[in-house]
């Protein structure tokens, strides 16, 4: 199979659906609602291709793309390929992973979108383009066009929560915006920095041009500057984690954003921090990210009480799946933090798990909002009486949040057990402690 442009498809097929939409009737809610869905579905089957291709053998190097795009610094400069911006995109075996999970749920999220009640046309034309975001993530091979495809999940989130929200929506929206817009100056200037200082902006030779002695820089790299662009990379990513205590925004927009929109967000989007982590932060500083090892594994402590206990006094149901999310995202850094095989198998396994399991605790969110105006948990006694299917989804997706043995939730937390048994007592305790 010819997998020229694969990716290109994959990324962008939801443009055919913004182009369809924009000549539909306004009025004709039905045929929108029907395309927004129908539009996912490229993404989603070529998403399986991969996929099935990779468990089939085929080498993943074979889906990359890479076309000349921006050139600075003149004839000689483009000669050698420095201080050149490509087209370049490809996947590794996590980037196929963040693939195949974002185009499920946003297939998902789109058909959970049929509750929205207004405006469908401009709803799911937002939609649509944070997916081409989301996609574009996760399959950039250069930290340049990830970062713009970083900013294109941006807009249309601010205004999918500003318009299609709740109560506070345009609180919740301006919040999203500032602390992911500070997010993104801080991420824009490591990323020049970096460029400036090896002519490239392409994620593998970063990775080569940092951990090679005398490798041709433009300038020198000292290593304090390499802990404080790493440093810059965790508050950066960090905001979209969250990390502690960077956090107040994201509980505004998943208690007043659409349940759709936070199927998305909490299963796709606060997991790009995590990748970015993981695919920057270890791949291009790898000394200076395990001096931070025990930082992060302290940090995800915080995190994981921090957001187990306050979810435990709250009375709403958004706000429970909140403070969760922050708990199982300190789950994440714990792994991270302990820099061996298991840890970051566990890391990966949880982001994938968490995604699966917030969107199916967000859908269901949306079917009961929609059968009881309400996600009081005082008010929700005895559902199960009239929803028992959608009463035992959300028992299924409850415990496997909780970590039961049998669900997903239990083996990274299994395997953060694995991952600290030769690390120091005290912090192997720490961890082990916090996990129970």
């Amino acid at each position: 199979m010819d997998f020229n442009y694969f990716l290109t498809l994959l990324v962008f097929s939801p443009l055919l659906g913004i182009l369809l939409l924009a000549f539909m009737p306004k009025a004709n809610e039905s045929g929108i609602k029907m395309l927004g869905v129908l539009a996912t579905l490229p993404s989603l089957i070529l998403a399986l291709i991969a996929y099935f291709s990779y468990r089939g053998g085929n080498d993943l190097a074979n889906f990359s793309e890479k076309l000349r795009w921006i050139q600075f610094g003149g004839q000689g400069a483009e000669q050698s390929g420095m201080f050149s911006v490509n087209y370049e995109l490809g996947i590794d075996g996590f980037g196929l992973i963040m693939v195949v999970l974002t185009a499920v749920i946003a297939t998902l999220a789109a058909i959970a979108s049929f509750h929205i009640k207004r405006e469908w046309k401009g709803y799911y034309m937002l939609f649509l383009l944070l997916e081409i975001g989301m996609l574009g993530v996760f399959t950039s091979e250069n930290l340049i066009l990830f970062f713009l495809f970083f900013e294109i999940t941006l807009i249309p989130m601010f205004f999918l929560i500003g318009k299609w929200g709740y109560y506070e929506k345009e609180k919740a929206a301006y919040s999203f915006l500032i602390y992911n817009g500070l997010g993104s100056a801080i991420l824009l200037i490591v990323i020049m920095v970096l460029f400036a200082r090896t002519g490239t902006s392409n994620i593998e030779m970063l990775s080569v041009m940092m951990n090679t002695e005398n490798a041709p820089l433009f300038a020198p790299v000292s290593e304090s500057l390499k802990m404080g662009l790493l440093i810059a990379l965790l508050v950066a990513f960090g905001v979209k984690l969250p990390i502690f205590p960077l956090h107040s925004w994201m509980l505004r927009v998943h208690v007043e954003a659409p349940p759709s929109i936070v199927m998305i967000h909490s299963g796709i989007l606060l997991k790009i921090g995590a990748f970015g982590l993981i695919r920057f932060g270890m791949g291009i500083f790898p000394e200076q990210f395990a001096e931070l090892a025990v930082l992060l594994a302290v940090l995800g402590v915080i995190n994981l009480l921090y957001g187990a206990f306050l979810a435990f006094i709250q009375t709403d149901f958004k706000m429970v799946l909140a403070y969760s999310s922050i708990s199982h995202m300190g789950i994440v850094l714990i792994g991270l933090g302990a820099l061996n095989e298991a840890g970051i198998q566990g890391a990966i396994f949880q982001v994938v798990s968490h995604g699966l399991i917030s969107a199916l605790l967000f859908f269901l969110v949306g079917v009961l909002y929609e059968r009881t105006h309400t996600t009081t948990l005082a008010n929700l006694g005895g559902m199960a009486k009239g929803m028992p299917l959608a009463s035992g989804f959300l028992l299924s997706g409850a415990m496997a949040s909780l970590g039961l043995p049998g669900m997903s939730g239990f083996v990274s937390e299994f395997m953060h057990s694995l991952d600290y048994s030769k690390k120091c007592q005290s912090l192997r305790r720490l961890v082990q402690s916090a996990s129970l």
